[in-house]
């Protein structure tokens, strides 16, 4: 276990003295990648690799359920990490922050879907328009192509998680600096919780470069930012509110 130890406190000695520019810049350095990638894109200078192919192992397995994995990774890790020196009532206030963001992701991915939807239409191999279907499921079901205003969900999604750990990974700083005694399990998802941000931000860096019209990834990026900063930046500083991560003062972002 001492090898476990030693790789949490090496990445708590990462996050410590740069946890505050992280989280201040963090969406830009997103709606950056994004630009990036659609001129590299657009330019067509990036040969194809493994992660330009939707079948790759981590678009297949991560990306394609990659709510679950956050909610698997954060809901023990938010009771764990929440639960140093607060109550219970604490604690269950602050799970209350994972019923908000999948709210959020639910609601957008479910718009993205209808907006697709509705500006869509129905193609075949010869550009037939196939006015009988009216969706994009029922469309490609039958075997022909869907054409609408695609917002990419990857770049939501990608983006939103990400966030949204960096601001729930915040009080195992303190728990490292204070030399507060861990549990092996808290350790472990600590771990794996970095292991996942690196993958969604790989992942969100393929998307861009490969997937996507320019204007659908800025628009995902841009409803992950807009979600993000909705709650951690306004809403849970109101007293009627899941609350922020606890130790966040001593991480405070300075805007």
């Amino acid at each position: 276990m001492a090898a476990l130890s030693g790789a949490v406190n090496k990445l708590a000695s990462f996050w410590i003295p740069n946890v505050t520019l992280i989280r201040r810049y963090m969406p830009f350095f997103f709606f950056g990648l994004s630009l990036t990638g659609s001129v590299l894109k657009e330019l067509d200078v990036v040969p194809k690799t493994y992660f330009s192919s939707s079948r790759n192992i981590f678009n297949l397995y991560f990306v394609k359920v990659s709510w679950g994995w956050n909610l698997v990774l954060l809901l023990p890790f938010l009771f764990l990490s929440n639960s140093y020196n607060r109550n219970l009532i604490f604690v269950l206030r602050r799970l209350t922050s994972l019923l908000v963001a999948t709210a959020i992701w639910y609601v957008c991915t479910e718009a993205f879907f209808y907006i697709e939807d509705i500006t869509g239409k129905c193609y075949d191999s010869m550009q037939v328009i196939h006015e009988e279907f009216s969706t994009k499921a029922d469309c490609r079901k039958s075997g022909f192509v869907w054409d609408g205003f695609d917002i990419s969900g990857h770049s939501f999604i990608l983006a939103y998680s990400t966030l949204l750990i960096v601001e729930e990974m915040v009080p195992m700083l303190h728990i490292v600096q204070h030399n507060q005694t861990r549990t092996v399990v808290l350790d472990v998802l600590y771990v794996a919780l970095n292991v996942i941000v690196v993958i969604w931000i790989w992942m969100f860096a393929s998307t861009s470069v490969y997937f996507h019209d320019t204007i659908h990834k800025i628009l995902g990026t841009f409803f992950a930012v807009l979600g993000w900063y909705a709650t951690y930046k306004v809403w849970y500083l109101k007293p009627y509110s899941p609350g922020l991560p606890p130790f966040q003062s001593e991480h405070k972002q300075h805007d």
